[in-house]
Formats: C-alpha cells, sequence, structure tokens
C-alpha cells in the first residue's frame, strides 16, 4: 500500500511505503528570514509531515540539504544542531545549489522510517 499526504496535481508533500516515509523537498513559508530562520521553519515542517505520516526526527534515516549559498553551512548548522536528537544522527549530504528562487536559501529533503 502506498500512502500520499497532503498530494497534489504536481506532487505529494511525503509519501508512505513499506515503512519508509520520503518527504518531498521542505522550503521555509517566510523567505525575509536568514538561514538559520529558514532552516527553522523547514525543520518544522519536516516535523509535522513525518508526524502525519506516524513517525518522527528520530528514526530520520538520511537527510540531503541544499543551501544557496555554501558560506551559510554554519547559520544552518545552528538551527540543524539544535533540532538533530543526540544519538539518532541521520546520514547526511549538504550541497550548495540554485534553489527555485533567489529568496529560498536552504531546502531539506528526509527519508524516515515509519
Amino acid at each position: 500500500m502506498i500512502q500520499r499526504i497532503a498530494s497534489g496535481a504536481r506532487m505529494s508533500e511525503a509519501v508512505v511505503h513499506n515503512g519508509t516515509v520520503y518527504l518531498a523537498g521542505q522550503v521555509a513559508g517566510n523567505l525575509d528570514e536568514g538561514v538559520e530562520g529558514q532552516t527553522k521553519q523547514v525543520l518544522d515542517s519536516i516535523d509535522r509531515l513525518l508526524a502525519e505520516a506516524g513517525s518522527d526526527k528520530a528514526k530520520i534515516l538520511r537527510a540531503e540539504i541544499f543551501l544557496a549559498d555554501i558560506a551559510t553551512f554554519a547559520e544552518m548548522n545552528a538551527a540543524w544542531d539544535a533540532w538533530v536528537p543526540a544519538g539518532a544522527t541521520p546520514a547526511r549530504a549538504t550541497v550548495q545549489a540554485a534553489l527555485y528562487r533567489p529568496e529560498a536559501l536552504v531546502e531539506i529533503v528526509v527519508t524516515a522510517a515509519v
């Protein structure tokens, strides 16, 4: 069985299949904030979607982080380090990438166990 969460014409915000939840890339709703603020917003969205799928951040298996400017790595990590559970850090990659709008500074994709 496949469960789709917040599904639209183009994509679903999350898809659950075979004990795994796959989240779409999450970006901040308020793009007026800096990298740390946008990261906090993204992490809140991840928490909400994981809860809706029956999971949580302690079950994240992999995270892919896209930064508009890799020079903001420390700012993003300030929010990430305060959020990620000790002893439950996922496999992670962080890269610089052109995001969907110039004001978008960070996008995060996660895969988690349910």
